[in-house]
């Protein structure tokens, strides 16, 4: 029988209790979140899937089946106790944000993570600069820890392929034409620049579901730059030049158009009420000479006398007819 000597009994219960003891204490920092496993096995909720929680909203009806994650128990930030057997997973959910050409396992692809490429509906290649805030879905955790390799790569990847299947089929909407617009609408990174607020907002959209399937959430994406290639830059600058020159002419013109229609109305209102002020004095007139011949034939005979008398006061000469026996 083989004796252990005591001192190297204490020196094994010892080493035993620092390590497992008193180094199973761990932390979770205010910005962390953790999930606890045993012998590889997450600490799971008995019964839950991501398909009960609302994380799931945004997936596709056939896609619920596919990305049914169980519902890991997640420790909250303070000080905790594991047993040796069991391992601690540490994440940061505190948002980051990254240039959308940054792949992860490749750093210096896309000119050192800074412009990334892609290809319009008309075959013209551009590139894209602009930024992606994520961060860790705490509400799906076991996706991000288990669900792929490396989770980062993932999403840049999937975040990436939608954005190039966007650019290489976007229809700018519909607008109300416009002459010379059919030139300059053929050209569709036009079409991209002026509706970048949509294209994000479809990226936002599309992206929705990121945290369902991979544990990651979109907080926004911004695309802020398309630049053209080199070589057909010159060109693309001179037809928008041509074009805004000759939106500037048809906006002068119509104005100009606008102008004349306008002082023609008015024009048209001022002669009316010109007319209107002739033409009220004798209707006026006429209804007082209709009120007195219905009083009877001497009243009117009467006015009529009274209004010759007023004409012959403001008369120098007089021409008197030869049948014209008495002036009344």
């Amino acid at each position: 029988m083989i004796e252990i000597p005591f001192g190297m009994l204490i020196g094994f219960l010892l080493w035993f209790f620092l390590r497992y003891g008193f180094g199973g204490f761990y932390t979770v920092g205010p910005s962390e979140r953790a999930v606890l496993t045993s012998f590889g096995r997450a600490n799971r909720i008995a019964g839950q899937t991501t398909l009960n929680d609302p994380v799931s909203a945004a997936l596709r009806a056939d896609e619920r089946e596919r990305y049914a994650y169980p519902q890991v128990r997640v420790i909250a930030p303070g000080v905790y106790w594991k047993l040796p057997w069991q391992r601690v997973h540490k994440v940061s959910i505190a948002t980051r944000t990254l240039s959308i050409a940054f792949d992860p396992e490749v750093p210096e692809a896309n000119n050192g993570g800074q412009i990334l490429e892609a290809v319009t509906k008309d075959q013209l290649n551009i590139g894209l600069s602009g930024q992606l805030r994520y961060g860790i879905s705490e509400r799906n955790l076991y996706a991000y820890l288990f669900g792929v390799k490396h989770s980062l790569a993932h999403v840049m990847g999937y975040f990436t392929s939608i954005l190039r299947d966007r650019i290489a089929n976007f229809t700018a909407p519909a607008a109300p034409a416009e002459p010379g617009a059919d030139i300059i609408q053929t050209i569709s990174i036009n079409d991209l620049r002026r509706n970048l607020r949509e294209l994000n907002e479809n990226m936002n959209r599309e992206c929705a579901a990121a945290a369902a399937r991979y544990g990651m959430t979109f907080d926004a994406a911004l695309i802020t730059a398309i630049d053209p290639p080199t070589e057909v830059e010159s060109a693309l600058a001179a037809i928008n030049t041509a074009h805004n020159q000759v939106s500037s002419e048809i906006s002068l013109a119509q104005a100009a158009a606008d102008q004349k229609l306008v002082m023609s109305r008015r024009a048209v209102e001022i002669e009316t009420l010109n007319a209107q002020a002739e033409v009220e004095p004798l209707l006026t007139l006429a209804a007082q000479l209709t009120e007195l011949a219905n009083q009877g034939p001497d009243a009117l005979r009467a006015y009529l006398r009274n209004a010759g008398l007023g004409l012959l006061r403001k008369t120098r000469n007089l021409v008197l007819s030869r049948d014209l026996k008495e002036v009344p």
